[in-house]
C-alpha cells in the first residue's frame, strides 16, 4: 500500500486498516485510492474490499477508520435449462449458478438417482435470490424454487423466505416430504458407503454424510426431536445427538462448540442451531459428519425412506400447496420477462 503516502503515513495507515480488516487478504485488484489537501497533504485514505465494503481512514487530530458497507438490493432471478448429460453441465450451459447442483443433490439426492434416472432431455427450472451491490453479485445465490420433471414424474421443491433452509419437497403436486439441511449451503463433499478413509488409507465404512463448511458455520438439527447425548465421542470429536421418537437418531460430529445450556432431554425442532462446524476429533479439515440411524443401524441420510422417518413431514396441506402455486406462478412470471433463459427482476 504506497499510493504517493509518506512511509510513516502507510505505516500508521495499514495499522489502522488492519483492525477493521484483514490486510493479509489483499489480492491485486483491491483499490486504494488517497483524497489530498490543495497543498497535497493526505486527507482520506480509502481502501475497497469485498461485496463493495470500503475502509475509509481520515486524517486530522487523530487517524479515524469507518467502514462503509452498502445496502444490497436482493433480486429474484429465474432460469431454465435442459439436461442432456448432468445436473451441473445443464447449469452451466444456461448460465445458472453451478453450485446449485449441489443443493439439489442434496435435497433430491435421495429421491432421484441422478446417475441413473436421467437419460437426456429433463427440464430444470429455477427461481433463486441474488444480493447486488452496483450490479455485482455478493455473497451466495440462494435458491427459492426448484422443479424438475423425471419421466412421469414432476418433482418440485419450495425454499422459505427466512432462510431457515427447511424446504419443502413435492411429487406431482403433493407433499411427499419436508427437509431441513443440516448446514445451509455446504459442500456434500462425501456419501454413505465404503471409502478410503481420508486419515488412515484403509477402505473402512462410512456411516454418514460429510458437509464441507467453513469454521464456525451453524449446525442446525434436521428434525424435530430431544437431545440424546452433547459430548465427546473419540473419532467423532464434539457430538450433539438428538432421537427422533424411539428408533430414529441423528448424530452430528467434529463440531467446534455447542450452545450453552444444551443439554440432554431438551427439545428442539427442525432448523435449531444445535453446534458450529469445526474439526474434533479425526477430521483432515473442517467440515460437519451427519448421521441417520435406525435402531442403532447407520443408515443411508440421503435415503427418501430413512429421511421420511426423521423428518417432522407434518405440514397443513392448503398452506404447501398454496406456496407451490405461488412459487410456480413467481417463476412463470420471471421467465415470461424475457425470451432468454434468465430472466431477472426484484423482489
Amino acid at each position: 500500500m504506497d499510493a504517493g503516502l509518506e512511509a510513516a503515513d502507510r505505516a500508521e495507515v495499514a495499522l489502522a486498516m488492519g483492525v477493521e480488516y484483514d490486510l493479509r487478504k489483499l489480492r491485486p485488484g483491491h483499490v486504494v485510492s488517497v483524497m489530498t489537501t490543495d497543498l497535497g497533504a493526505p486527507q482520506r485514505v480509502t481502501l475497497e474490499v469485498d461485496d463493495g465494503t470500503r475502509i475509509e481512514a481520515t486524517f486530522g487530530d487523530r487517524l479515524a477508520t469507518r467502514v462503509v458497507s452498502p445496502e444490497p438490493k436482493v433480486e429474484i432471478v429465474a432460469g431454465q435449462a435442459e439436461v442432456v448429460t448432468s445436473i451441473s453441465s445443464a447449469l452451466g450451459e444456461a448460465g445458472i449458478p453451478a453450485r446449485f447442483a449441489v443443493d439439489l443433490a442434496q435435497i433430491l439426492g435421495g429421491t432421484v438417482d441422478f446417475r441413473r434416472e436421467l437419460s437426456g432431455g429433463e427440464t430444470l427450472r429455477l427461481l433463486w435470490r441474488e444480493s447486488r451491490v452496483e450490479d455485482a453479485v455478493i455473497g451466495e445465490p440462494r435458491l427459492a424454487f426448484a422443479s424438475l420433471d423425471v419421466g412421469d414424474a414432476l418433482f418440485e421443491v419450495v425454499w422459505p423466505d427466512d432462510e431457515s433452509g427447511r424446504a419443502t419437497i413435492y411429487l406431482d403436486g403433493e407433499v411427499l416430504r419436508v427437509f431441513a439441511p443440516p448446514v445451509q449451503g455446504a459442500r456434500l463433499s462425501s456419501v454413505f458407503g465404503k471409502r478410503t478413509h481420508p486419515v488412515y488409507g484403509n477402505v473402512r465404512m462410512h456411516t454418514g454424510v460429510d458437509f464441507a463448511a467453513a469454521r464456525g458455520t451453524p449446525v442446525n438439527a434436521t428434525a424435530p426431536g430431544r437431545i440424546a447425548y452433547v459430548g465427546w465421542r473419540g473419532g467423532y470429536g464434539r457430538v450433539v445427538e438428538i432421537a427422533h421418537g424411539s428408533d430414529t437418531l441423528t448424530r452430528y460430529a467434529h463440531l467446534s462448540e455447542v450452545p450453552n445450556g444444551l443439554a440432554r432431554g431438551q427439545r428442539v425442532a427442525a432448523g435449531d442451531t444445535i453446534g458450529l462446524v469445526g474439526a474434533t476429533g479425526t477430521a483432515t479439515g473442517p467440515n460437519l459428519h451427519y448421521e441417520v440411524r435406525v435402531n442403532g443401524r447407520p443408515t443411508d441420510p440421503l435415503s427418501d425412506e430413512r429421511l421420511a422417518q426423521a423428518t417432522d413431514g407434518a405440514d397443513d396441506a392448503g398452506e404447501a400447496l398454496t406456496r407451490l402455486l405461488n412459487a410456480r406462478s413467481r417463476l412463470e412470471a420471471r421467465l415470461l420477462q424475457q425470451p432468454e433463459h434468465v430472466a431477472t427482476g426484484s423482489l
